[in-house]
């Protein structure tokens, strides 16, 4: 058995939970920076590839494109996906 004092081990404490926080900050930011290429994007909407491309033609949802490869967000799909979800009926 290992004995400390109180206000080591509080501090201790303090450190692991800032420790976490900075993980979890780190998770979430590395999530915001994930970019999901055309095909990818269209089957999370499960949407057609005509529907797609009228998305894109569009401008409904944000999108780079490198050449002829499109990349999508994640974060901006996300966003779509909120701004059409349908509440349930209470």
């Amino acid at each position: 058995m290992v004995m400390i004092p109180q206000e080591e081990w509080q501090s201790l404490n303090d450190k692991l939970d800032r420790l976490a926080e900075m993980i979890e900050n780190r998770n979430a930011s590395d999530r915001d920076a994930e970019w999901l290429e055309s095909e990818a994007a269209r089957k999370l909407l499960g949407v057609s590839s005509k529907t797609w491309q009228n998305y894109r033609d569009q401008r409904v949802i944000p999108f780079s494109q490198i050449g002829r490869k499109i990349y999508v967000n994640r974060t901006d799909l996300d966003a779509y996906l909120r701004s059409h979800r349908i509440d349930e009926v209470k």
